[in-house]
């Protein structure tokens, strides 16, 4: 029987920035979770060009570690390969893990898309969602939601490849890895 509630998070995290963590920890403060797995997807299935998977994990790794011990990152879709599907990676992280309970952190700006992804009508109907607002988007599709800052991995990219600042936009974790991995130039 599941005794604990994880939120999913999933996303690119190309890079991981600090409206990332904010997410993270609105959605452990207000939602009823024990924890959270940001869930870094393998292959965009858009084809949107990424940093390596690996990483993207270490980045999500030290994102992560700012925020405490409920707080875990998974690499089960480098494990399961290809392009990533939402409900794949649920539908896997169960198998996995019959003992716990599943969530999905989604942005109130793609509520509305849901019905278009890969089986998605049946994870509407197997997993509930925390919907958390997007900056830029106001305050999402649900009464309640609350807006993150706007802050997006492509204008860090850019700001990066510039070699403009981005001190305030990324965990100085983050930053560092960046740097020392010669990222984004």
């Amino acid at each position: 029987m599941a005794t604990e509630t994880i939120a999913l998070y999933g996303g690119s995290f190309n890079p991981p920035h600090v409206a990332h963590q904010m997410v993270a920890l609105y959605v452990l403060e207000t939602a009823p979770v024990d924890g959270l797995w940001f869930v870094p997807c393998f292959r965009h299935p858009f084809d949107k060009p990424l940093a390596a998977f690996e990483d993207r994990f270490r980045m999500c790794e030290r994102a992560a570690a700012a925020l405490g011990p409920r707080v875990k990152v998974s690499d089960i879709e480098r494990d399961i390969g290809g392009e990533s599907r939402t409900l794949r990676t649920v539908r896997r992280l169960e198998e996995l893990h019959p003992e716990l309970r599943f969530t999905l952190v989604i942005g109130g700006d793609l509520l509305a898309e849901v019905p278009t992804w890969y089986g998605g009508a049946e994870l509407q109907n197997s997993v509930p969602f925390v919907v958390v607002g997007r900056g830029g988007t106001g305050p999402g599709a649900a009464p309640g939601v609350v807006a993150m800052p706007e802050v997006s991995s492509t204008e860090v990219r850019q700001a990066l490849r510039e070699g403009k600042s981005v001190e305030g936009l990324v965990p100085r974790a983050v930053l560092d890895y960046i740097y020392e991995r010669g990222l984004y130039k």
